[in-house]
């Protein structure tokens, strides 16, 4: 039996084909402007490169913010329980899940099933997000790739006060007038995510083991900040920016 999920994100498209309980294939696009065209084109490169006829699937699930798109897809399911249902697919032993995705950021509390027991999640602000380290990153003028290494040769991280994106950015900009140092502050903004984002996993009441998922997780000056800020370990997989879409299909495999 196979099955594909699919997780429209605001900055990357993702695909996942489940066979048997087993992932086979995933695949990472940029979503770009039209979401819909996305989701069509990420299912028809994976399912090409696969060799497989669509009717042969037996199920296909959507996720993330543009999941209403997918008019192909037999259901929609939030992001929130794809996450949990991937993380668990990824590690078993997981009991917590933070994911800071493109333009939100989610602390989800599950059970040893991988079923969502609680979850908080920021959705109103850009503050804490993927789109925030792009709005930082073309402040300093630093490729995001690169956010992580930089940040590990600060030796006294700047202060950024403001939780707004807007406001965060004018700090940005007066900092780098005083001739603060780059590494400085972009070890600085990645406190301030970890500040915020710590503070919406303690209303979960987020116990370890921890799994991070979304894009952000490869950075490692995100994960290091994060990891004070809660005083515990977190695990980042290899197929972090593809739990969402690994949980949507798996989803789609229970429900056949």
């Amino acid at each position: 039996m196979i099955t594909v999920g699919i997780d429209i994100g605001s900055i990357t498209t993702k695909a996942a084909v489940i066979e048997n309980g087993k992932l086979i294939s995933d695949k990472i696009i940029e979503t770009g402007f039209n979401a819909k065209d996305a989701g069509k084109k990420v299912f028809d490169d994976i399912i090409h490169d696969l060799g497989l006829d669509v009717v042969s699937l037996k199920g296909i699930i959507s996720t993330g913010y543009g999941r209403n798109s997918v008019e192909f897809a037999h259901k929609a399911v939030t992001e929130i329980t794809c996450h949990a249902v991937g993380a668990h697919y990824l590690n078993p032993k997981v009991r917590s899940v933070i994911d800071i995705g493109g333009q939100d950021s989610k602390a989800i509390s599950i059970d040893n099933n991988g079923s969502v027991k609680d979850f908080a999640m920021n959705d109103k602000c850009a503050a804490g997000t993927g789109r925030f380290l792009e709005v930082m990153a073309r402040a300093l003028q630093v490729k995001l790739d690169d956010f992580g290494e930089f940040s590990l040769k600060a030796d006294q991280p700047s202060k950024i006060s403001s939780l707004c994106t807007v406001f965060a950015e004018s700090e940005v900009i007066s900092l780098i007038s005083k001739g603060e140092k780059r590494e400085n502050i972009i070890a600085g903004i990645h406190e301030s995510i970890a500040a915020r984002v710590a503070a919406m996993a303690n209303r979960v009441g987020i116990a370890a083991p921890i799994m991070m998922t979304g894009g952000v997780a490869k950075n490692i000056g995100v994960l290091n900040a994060l990891e004070k800020k809660i005083g515990k370990a977190i695990e980042v997989s290899e197929k972090t920016q593809v739990t969402g879409a690994i949980g949507a299909a798996l989803i789609a495999a229970r429900q056949v």
